[in-house]
């Protein structure tokens, strides 16, 4: 199928919610989007690259300083290409290294190379972890740069507690993607 949509980054992170990325890189890709995944390290703990490049028909992204790649600036390329970056799921770590700029693998090094993309984040990750007053912060922070959150569910968790921090549903996270490349179309 010829991709007509728009350039997507899926961001995976390390969290338990990582298999759901497929889901969602399943969907954009019907939607006819070209879907560029980025996974970090912790995210391949939990879903695999071949999953991941089999839904999307494209080179999954794992390490910025890949030796296979043609150019060593390839986290560049992929930001002045994408239309929209998306992190679902996105854990504590992200969010925090991503408010302080921090730009230590393939995915932060691409976020803070992103010049006026919009960028939603979807955490996922345990109650106390998305309340702790510095997560808060982060995500405040973030949202002052322009950054959009949608926020997670209350659910039980992974670890067996109640409360939010479970990733929201697949189809509102594409129901919201859409949403913003529509809006962005009509500017």
């Amino acid at each position: 199928m010829k991709k007509t949509g728009k350039n997507i980054i899926l961001g995976v992170t390390g969290s338990i919610a990582a298999y759901k990325a497929a889901d969602i890189a399943r969907k954009l890709a019907k939607n006819g989007h070209n879907v560029q995944a980025i996974l970090t390290k912790n995210g391949s703990r939990f879903i695999t690259a071949e999953t991941l490049e089999t839904l999307t028909g494209n080179k999954v992204y794992e390490d910025t300083f890949d030796s296979k790649r043609l150019s060593r600036t390839e986290h560049i390329a992929l930001a002045k290409k994408a239309d929209i970056a998306v992190v679902a799921p996105a854990t504590a770590n992200l969010i925090a290294k991503a408010a302080a700029g921090i730009a230590d693998d393939m995915l932060t090094t691409v976020m803070l190379a992103l010049k006026n993309t919009p960028v939603l984040i979807a955490p996922a990750m345990n109650t106390a972890m998305y309340e702790n007053p510095i997560t808060q912060r982060n995500i405040r922070s973030l949202t002052e740069f322009g950054f959009e959150f949608i926020e997670p569910r209350e659910a039980e968790l992974a670890c067996s507690d109640t409360g939010k921090g479970a990733l929201a549903q697949v189809d509102d996270i594409i129901d919201r993607i859409e949403k913003v490349l529509q809006q962005a179309k009509e500017q």
